[in-house]
C-alpha cells in the first residue's frame, strides 16, 4: 500500500493509508513517554494519557465517551517509555467527527480536579494490582536492573507518591513542552481522499502549538551483569534473564527477530518450549522477547518454573543460547525459520489496528513508512552466518543479567 504525506505550516506531519474497508482510523503519536519525566513526574506521561479524557474547554467527560461511541467508534490511548498514542476507530463517515474530538483532546484538555482526583485513585489502585501479579512485575523491576537509575528503567505507571502529587498544572506543563506539533504526528488508514484529510488538520490542526519540543534524552551508560534472587510470595518461581540490545536503526534488527522467533518466539515450536516445556516438563512458561528504543533495547527470556526444577531450567536456557552462538543453522533450518517468520509477518500485517499503530510509531520516528513487502525482503536475505555474527554480539551467557523472585 502506498503511504501519502506533508507537513501542515506549524510542523504536524501527516501520514495517510488506504483503509480497504467501511472502517477507519486515525489518531495522533507523541515524541514523548516515560522516559522524558523529570526526577518528581514519574508516571506523569501516563497520568496525562488517562486524563486527557477528562474534559476539554467545551465538553466533559461523558461527552467525550460518547462522541464516537455513538457512531459506533472507540477512542483509545496508550503510553511506553518513549511514546504516547491516542487514537479512534470509527465508521469512515465519521471522519470529521474523529478529527475534531482529537483536536479538541490535544489542545483543549483542562483537566479538572474532581476527575483527577479519581484518576488517581485508579491509577493507585493498578500500581497496587502489580504487587499481586509477579509475572508482570518482574519486566518492570528486570529494566531497572538493565538500565540502572536510567529513565528508561522506572516504572510507566509511576509511584503512589508521585501519581498522588501530579495537579492540573502538572499535566498543563508536559502537554506544553511535548505535544507541540513538530513534536508529533497524524496519521490515518482511511478510504477518503488524501485531500480531504489534510483539510481537515488544516482546519482543525491549526490550533496545535508550534513551538519545538527539547527531548533531554541520553543514552544509558553501560552496565555489568548481575544475577540478582528476591523473595517473594509465589508458588512459583519467576526467572527472567536478558541483556541490552539493539536499538530500532540497528543493521542487525532483523537478525535480532529471526534469532528471537527462533529461540522462543510466538510459535509453540521455538526451541526453548520444545526443551523445556515439551521434553523435560519443567516450566509453566518460557518465551523470549525483544524491544527496542530509539537509542538502545532490550533482549529477555521469562520463565514460569517451580522452584525445584529452576537451575535444571535455566541450564537448558542456556544449552540453547550456545547453541545459537556455536553451531550454524543448517539451509533446511535457516529456511524453515525464515519461511516461519514470513508468514507470522502476514498474518500480523492482516491485522489493521496493528498495522495502522505500526504506521504511526514508525513516520513519527523514522519520518518514513515501510511497507511489510520490505521488511519480508530483508528477512529472507538473511544468512546462516548473519544469525550466528549477531548471536555472539548479544546472546552470549555472559552477557545476561538475571533476577529471579522465589518464595
Amino acid at each position: 500500500m502506498t503511504s501519502q504525506t506533508c507537513t501542515l505550516s506549524n510542523g504536524l506531519r501527516i501520514i495517510t493509508l488506504p483503509s480497504g474497508s467501511p472502517v477507519s482510523y486515525c489518531g495522533f503519536a507523541v515524541n514523548a513517554g516515560a522516559r522524558d519525566e523529570t526526577l518528581s513526574e514519574h508516571g506523569l506521561a501516563h497520568f496525562v494519557e488517562h486524563t486527557l479524557f477528562k474534559g476539554t474547554a467545551k465538553r466533559k467527560t461523558w461527552h467525550i465517551l460518547n462522541r464516537m461511541e455513538n457512531v459506533g467508534g472507540e477512542l483509545n490511548a496508550y503510553t511506553t517509555k518513549e511514546n504516547t498514542f491516542l487514537y479512534t476507530v470509527f465508521p469512515d463517515s465519521e471522519l470529521e467527527r474523529a478529527v475534531e474530538l482529537l483536536a479538541d483532546l490535544i489542545a483543549n484538555s483542562v483537566f479538572p480536579e474532581k476527575e483527577l482526583v479519581k484518576e488517581r485513585e485508579v491509577i493507585i489502585d493498578e500500581i497496587e494490582s502489580y504487587q499481586d501479579s509477579p509475572a508482570e512485575l518482574i519486566f518492570d523491576d528486570f529494566e531497572n536492573l538493565l538500565f540502572d537509575q536510567h529513565p528508561l528503567g522506572h516504572n510507566i505507571l509511576g509511584n503512589k507518591r508521585s501519581v498522588r502529587s501530579f495537579t492540573a498544572a502538572s499535566c498543563r506543563s508536559f502537554i506544553d513542552r511535548f505535544y507541540t506539533a513538530p513534536n508529533m504526528v497524524f496519521f490515518c488508514m482511511t478510504d477518503k481522499p488524501f485531500r480531504r484529510v489534510v483539510y481537515l488538520s488544516e482546519k482543525y490542526f491549526s490550533q496545535i502549538n508550534a513551538n519545538n519540543a527539547v527531548l533531554q534524552r541520553h543514552k544509558p551508560d553501560d552496565i555489568t551483569p548481575v544475577n540478582i534472587v528476591r523473595k517473594k510470595k509465589t508458588h512459583i518461581s519467576h526467572v527472567l534473564m536478558g541483556c541490552r540490545s539493539f536499538d530500532i536503526f540497528h543493521p542487525q534488527r532483523f537478525q535480532l527477530y529471526l534469532l528471537n522467533n527462533i529461540l522462543g518466539g510466538p510459535g509453540m515450536n521455538n526451541r526453548l518450549n520444545v526443551s523445556l516445556r515439551e521434553k523435560h516438563g519443567l516450566v509453566y512458561t518460557v518465551e523470549s522477547n525483544v524491544s527496542a528504543c530509539t537509542d538502545t533495547g532490550t533482549f529477555s527470556i521469562y520463565l514460569g518454573v517451580a522452584p525445584e526444577n529452576r537451575e535444571q531450567a535455566i541450564e537448558l536456557v542456556n544449552n540453547e543460547l550456545n547453541s545459537l552462538c556455536n553451531r550454524k543453522l543448517s539451509t533446511l533450518q535457516l529456511a524453515a525459520a525464515i519461511k516461519q517468520a514470513v508468514g507470522q509477518i502476514g498474518v500480523a500485517y492482516d491485522n489493521k489496528e496493528s498495522r495502522f499503530l505500526g504506521l504511526g510509531k514508525m513516520f513519527l520516528l523514522c519520518n518514513t513508512y515501510e511497507d511489510v513487502g520490505v521488511i519480508i525482503s530483508a528477512i529472507r536475505k538473511i544468512t546462516a552466518e548473519q544469525l550466528l555474527e549477531t548471536a555472539n554480539n548479544l546472546l552470549v551467557t555472559s552477557n545476561m543479567t538475571s533476577l529471579i523472585y522465589q518464595h
